[in-house]
């Protein structure tokens, strides 16, 4: 089974260089891995003790950011060194203030993993929610390295539980302790064999609520929506651009943030020209000479096109009624941060592998829709105030009661690794 595995990872790697050749993101997790071992020796300080976090991408980062910060404003000395696997988590976060080193991870290869942690020498790793490496986890477990997974989630279809997934369940047998989202994985883990973990729920709530209670004002969002009712649309792709571009012509007496899940040129392009009167966030901010003030341009526009990255979670302030896009593809983005603020949240129908979306629906807090009727219907239930609020102050409820999570795992690790926390 490591055959295979280890032939699975040489074609993953050969595949992503082929697709490099065309695709901008592929080609940057090549070019980010060209010369990494070599980078990171040459980086790091041998005589410091370095705390290792690896993510996925950023959606893990955010979900195991309040334990990296925690981690570290308990313990200012900590060196911590962080690892993405995927370029849009390694790209906004290469210069991250409380990490001392951010690096690609190197291909999960044996001769890769041996030279990493011989380089690294972490005292402890911890990885966020996925990502298993076999050779990775196994460096860890040779040297006697603490692994923590945290905010892991488990489900039956996953290899672990699979009558041929005996590489991954060894895979498994590496990791010093589980911190799950729900008893679900811890019952699966324990069905395997593993009692080494704890139901703990999910960071994500701790991070979401630290936003909600910390956010700055933006004033160009501020200047646009003025005294308005605010419809934000987060995460969108062009099935759910589609609905709301109609749903905007519905509602005049409404304005319309949109803030798509991808940025690039052609993307926005294709938004501005469904939506006639709209505006990018980026025109304001640069100050078009056709508008002498802000002012000017909230009272004319009714849409904001959002085409920058790291906006989207602090407009959600500004909002009454939240939209979360990708419902209509393979799975909603994040709800959570909408919640946060108290908002009614919509989506698509595609939400059943989220916990969140499931249970947010249940509170009274969120509503799945499957075309553009039923976001009409929504939207016309949501007019009334009273309807909003209750709504809303669900969704407030249903994060509050669901934090925690965070300072439960730093005080495990603390006692474990006697750090003062």
């Amino acid at each position: 089974m490591l055959f295979l595995y280890n032939t699975g990872i040489y074609l993953y790697t050969l595949f992503i260089r082929i697709a490099s050749l065309k695709n901008k993101k592929a080609a940057a997790w090549i070019n980010g891995r060209k010369g990494l071992i070599p980078l990171i020796e040459s980086s790091l300080d041998k005589n410091k003790n370095y705390t290792w976090f690896h993510f996925a991408s950023l959606g893990e980062f955010e979900q195991g950011r309040p334990v990296l910060e925690r981690l570290k404003s308990e313990n200012s000395e900590l060196q911590i060194v962080i690892t993405f696997f995927s370029p849009s988590g390694y790209e906004i976060r290469k210069n991250y203030a409380l990490a001392d080193h951010v690096f690609y991870l190197p291909t999960d290869t044996s001769a890769n993993a041996k030279e990493f942690i011989r380089i690294l020498n972490p005292v402890m790793a911890i990885f966020t929610k996925y990502e298993y490496w076999y050779h990775y986890f196994d460096e860890l477990h040779k040297n006697n390295i603490p692994l923590y997974v945290i905010s892991g989630i488990f489900r039956k279809e996953q290899v672990f539980f699979k009558w041929y997934g005996g590489l991954h369940r060894k895979m498994l047998s590496k990791v010093s302790h589980f911190f799950v989202q729900n008893q679900n994985s811890s019952d699966l883990l324990n069905e395997i064999g593993f009692k080494n973990v704890t139901v703990n729920g999910d960071t994500r709530f701790d991070r979401v609520e630290y936003n909600a209670t910390h956010t700055a004002g933006i004033k160009i969002i501020s200047d646009f929506t003025k005294e308005n009712k605010i419809f934000v649309a987060g995460s969108t792709w062009p099935d759910d651009e589609k609905l709301i571009a109609k749903l905007a012509s519905t509602f005049p007496d409404w304005k319309f943030i949109i803030a798509p899940h991808e940025v690039k040129p052609e993307r926005i392009n294709e938004i501005t020209e469904l939506f006639s009167n709209s505006i990018r966030y980026s025109d304001i901010n640069n100050k078009l000479p056709e508008f002498e003030e802000t002012q000017e341009i909230s009272s004319n526009i009714q849409v904001l096109i959002i085409d920058n990255i790291g906006l989207l979670s602090s407009a959600y302030q500004y909002g009454d009624i939240a939209y979360i896009g990708g419902g209509f593809g393979v799975g909603i983005h994040n709800t959570l941060e909408a919640a946060a603020f108290g908002l009614p949240v919509i989506f698509g129908p595609n939400y059943q592998r989220f916990n969140e979306a499931v249970e947010l629906i249940t509170a009274g807090a969120a509503f799945s829709i499957k075309d553009q009727e039923e976001l009409g219907k929504c939207m016309e239930n949501l007019q009334t105030a009273s309807t909003r609020e209750a709504c809303g102050m669900a969704a407030l409820n249903y994060v509050k009661t669901h934090t925690g999570a965070t300072l439960a795992i730093l005080n495990f690790i603390g006692k474990i690794n006697q750090l003062p926390l």
